[in-house]
């Protein structure tokens, strides 16, 4: 049954370390795409949609697109939380949403998003939903 306002999230808080930061006391902007990254596996994890399950469906699901959208700096020892958000297309990609809040003092500091194509093992882009795939969101309640 497909729910559109079935939101499929995954939400993980972690602390600001020293080697995340540059010389002005702020996360530096490379690390975002680390910060997305963990959330998207923790996502994978929570729903079943981990990397190597795309792989062995015979598919690679590559980054193509990657928006970050800074409202407020991040510092060290910040304790923060990411929540990541599925959104659902009926086009041949995986893609989320983020969202960077500080803990402390509720605020947003990063929106963003996200882009996954599929190739096929020869490397070739897929222009049509992979079955696995259609089963997944037909299983989470997505089609």
């Amino acid at each position: 049954m497909n729910n559109p306002n079935l939101k499929l999230t995954a939400t993980k808080n972690f602390d600001v370390r020293f080697s995340e930061v540059d010389s002005m006391n702020i996360v530096w902007h490379g690390n975002y795409a680390l910060y997305f990254e963990d959330a998207r596996e923790l996502f994978g994890k929570k729903y079943g949609l981990e990397y190597l399950f795309i792989y062995e469906n015979g598919f690679y699901a590559p980054l193509v697109e990657l928006h970050l959208n800074y409202k407020q700096p991040i510092r060290y020892q910040d304790n923060v939380e990411i929540t990541i958000t599925y959104r659902n297309t009926d086009a041949a990609k995986i893609i989320f949403d983020y969202e960077i809040v500080n803990l402390n003092t509720h605020t947003l500091m990063v929106k963003g998003y996200s882009v996954q194509v599929f190739l096929d093992k020869d490397y070739q882009l897929v222009w049509n939903c992979p079955t696995f795939y259609q089963n997944w969101k037909k299983e989470k309640g997505l089609l």
